[in-house]
């Protein structure tokens, strides 16, 4: 291994172009889980919160999800706090279209007021000009599809946000967005048990669209005493977490995991399965094993 992926493990992953402009190391760091319980009000641990941040970065981070919604209002300052100014390398997704009632409570809300008014306030929080990539959180079955994609699409011809994606979207829906606005990237539910998504993951990989797995890092029953992801783990010295994202890596090139935790030393951990390589047969067997 090269001292570069030594000192920045997440370069390891290699890198996708997002939107087709935006370079970014496949393997980035997802937010949600500096928040409290419930994705509900602010840190445990304020300053752990800041310094998981900082060490992504030194570890080869430089794609960073987050969203208005986490918190709410706790993420975006967090990341501003922590990266601000950020380096030009650095891109930053967020979302806007779920709002919250308390504590595991998220209510889709797609009016094109609030999604322009979540825009603005995205931008101050983290005191940006223009947002890398602003993502529809959820599309709002209230309103019509057109009117929320085509509020972002204005967002875009205004410079406010330069990347347009969606979140929990069938190819149906994407295919539909896309003929109101370009769309770079989609975000869902998938890891190594749930493989609900595949339709719209092998889809994107034809289209070249980014793909951003939700909880990359579930792996179910799959880590028990002589489970196929233990003994493998064991065999390449990783953790089945590490191992986990590897298997998302090798899944597809458009594949961006964005695992997130509150701890530096699991944020240490994570990385490290940028590193892991399987090969051929590990794949099928772990693909196998989980389905």
């Amino acid at each position: 291994m090269s001292k570069t992926t030594d000192t920045r493990p997440a370069a390891a992953s290699g890198t996708f172009r997002l939107g087709g402009d935006l370079e970014i190391n496949r393997l980035g760091y997802g937010t949600m889980q500096l928040t409290g319980r419930g994705v509900w009000g602010e840190p445990k641990d304020h300053d752990e919160a800041v310094r998981v941040l900082k060490r992504a970065v030194e570890l080869g981070v430089n794609f960073f999800d987050t969203a208005d919604s986490y918190g709410p209002d706790v993420t975006e300052p967090l990341l501003r706090e922590a990266l601000h100014p950020y380096g030009d390398d650095i891109v930053i997704a967020t979302k806007a279209g779920l709002t919250r009632q308390g504590p595991d409570l998220w209510t889709p809300v797609g009016r094109p007021a609030y999604l322009r008014q979540q825009a603005e306030m995205s931008l101050r929080r983290l005191g940006v000009d223009r947002i890398d990539l602003f993502q529809l959180h959820r599309i709002d079955p209230g309103t019509p599809l057109e009117d929320q994609i085509g509020e972002l699409k204005k967002l875009q011809d205004e410079g406010k946000i330069r990347h347009i994606g969606l979140s929990e979207v069938t190819v149906a829906e994407v295919k539909a967005a896309q003929a109101i606005a370009p769309i770079v990237s989609v975000q869902n539910l998938y890891n190594l048990t749930d493989r609900s998504s595949e339709e719209l993951l092998d889809w994107s990989t034809e289209q070249g669209i980014g793909f951003i797995p939700w909880f990359p890092l579930a792996t179910g029953q799959l880590t028990g005493e002589g489970s196929p992801l233990t003994e493998l783990a064991q065999q390449h010295d990783a953790s089945p977490s590490q191992l986990a994202l590897a298997w998302l890596l090798k899944r597809s090139p458009v594949m961006l995991p964005i695992p997130g935790t509150s701890s530096v030393a699991h944020l240490e951990d994570n990385l490290a399965g940028a590193s892991v390589e399987l090969t051929d047969d590990e794949f099928e067997a772990l693909s196998k094993a989980a389905a």
